[in-house]
C-alpha cells in the first residue's frame, strides 16, 4: 500500500494553522454564501469567497496564534 510521507515535526506550527483556516473559511464562507445567495450561482461564488477568506484568516491565524496561546495557558491548569 502507498504511504503518505510525513513532514517533519518543526512544520506542525504552520501546517495546523493552515489546515485550521482552510476549514474555517471553508466552512463559514459556505454557510454565509448561502445565506446571502442561495444555491445560484453557488460554487463559483463560494470558491471566490472563500479564496479571499482564507487569503486574510491564513496570515491573521499566524499572528494570533501565539497571543491565543498565552490566554489559553492564562485561562487553564497546568
Amino acid at each position: 500500500s502507498m504511504r503518505l510521507r510525513k513532514l517533519p515535526k518543526h512544520y506542525a506550527g504552520i501546517v495546523m494553522p493552515l489546515i485550521l483556516s482552510l476549514l474555517m473559511t471553508c466552512v463559514v464562507s459556505a454557510i454565509s454564501v448561502l445565506k446571502t445567495g442561495g444555491f445560484t450561482a453557488f460554487p463559483e461564488i463560494w470558491l471566490h469567497a472563500w479564496g479571499l477568506s482564507w487569503l486574510v484568516a491564513f496570515p491573521v491565524l499566524l499572528c494570533v496564534l501565539p497571543l491565543v496561546r498565552r490566554i489559553v495557558m492564562a485561562l487553564v491548569q497546568n
